[in-house]
């Protein structure tokens, strides 16, 4: 790339005498005295190897070579500016594109609140959404295909990535309407020990996985896995055709068929941690931006 001749100041100065067409003005625009500004223009003159204005007494206009300047001058400026300002809300982290895994638990929950609010605050901000479970947004996080994830159960620890908390969500017991359970207020866990379980695979989701077994181990039972499936709604579908019964996250409650109900269970301290994930120890302006933003949110799970 070509150095450029003509030094911005300049051309500056040039531009604001050719629009006010008076030393005076134009040097009080620029905050500078009237040689100054004259040693720039005679400057410019000098590289150009032409006058650009003509000067009289109370008289200054342009020369053909100044009108020929003038229009790539402004060009010029106005790039300059754009990408200054293109620049500084790039480093705002107020442009770009964000990718956002998400599991599919949180749209009807977490997400919406999260995108408006986020839109408000960065409307040159387009956010690339995908809906996975949790252990591929892992992967995908870790191979940089994906910069921020929202997902449930984290890892306790993992040297490549990090996690803040959004919040606790309960869990709810996922029954038939025609179950014996399904009439009563509260669902003890330990009351689900000899009901056939339908599940998310743990491939997709190990933490989750693992924390509803856990949970029922702690109520006295292991459960038995009927049918896997991985995605909710379709957990809540094989509920309602009865081919079992589940434990889900409460923001599950959203999702309406006519043959399924929800129901708290005991004991209410089971919940699930729903956490933002990103890299450890990269600086991207458009993810902190959507941190802060979720630090911002207040979120209802159900």
């Amino acid at each position: 790339m070509e150095r450029p001749e003509l030094p911005l100041p300049q051309l500056h100065a040039f531009v604001v005498l050719a629009e006010e067409l008076h030393f005076g003005r134009a040097a009080g625009r620029l905050g500078i005295a009237q040689p100054p500004l004259s040693q720039q223009i005679r400057r410019l003159e000098e590289k150009v190897g032409h006058p650009l204005f003509t000067r009289a007494p109370g008289a200054v206009a342009l020369t053909p070579a100044g009108h020929a300047l003038l229009p790539a001058a402004r060009r010029a400026l106005t790039g300059l500016a754009n990408g200054l300002a293109a620049a500084r809300a790039a480093g705002d982290g107020r442009t770009g594109r964000l990718r956002v895994a998400f599991a599919a638990s949180l749209a009807p929950t977490v997400l919406p609140g999260l995108l408006r609010a986020h839109r408000a605050r960065f409307p040159g901000v387009h956010l690339d959404l995908r809906e996975m479970t949790t252990a591929p947004q892992l992967t995908a996080l870790r191979e940089g295909t994906v910069d921020v994830g929202l997902l449930r159960e984290p890892p306790p620890q993992d040297p490549d990535l990090s996690f803040t908390t959004l919040l606790t969500e309960p869990f709810v017991a996922v029954l038939p309407t025609t179950h014996p359970l399904a009439a009563k207020p509260t669902v003890p866990l330990s009351a689900l020990a000899h009901a056939p379980f339908v599940l998310l695979p743990r491939e997709a989701g190990p933490g989750l996985h693992d924390r509803i077994t856990t949970l029922c181990a702690s109520a006295g039972f292991t459960p038995h896995v009927a049918q896997e499936a991985v995605e909710w709604v379709t957990v809540c579908a094989l509920v309602e055709a009865g081919l079992g019964v589940s434990l889900a996250p409460a923001g599950i409650r959203r999702v309406r068929l006519e043959g399924v109900v929800f129901r708290p269970v005991d004991p209410s301290t089971a919940r699930t941690t729903v956490a933002v994930a990103r890299r450890t120890g990269e600086e991207s302006p458009l993810v902190d931006a959507l941190l802060a933003t979720i630090t911002g949110l207040t979120v209802s799970p159900a």
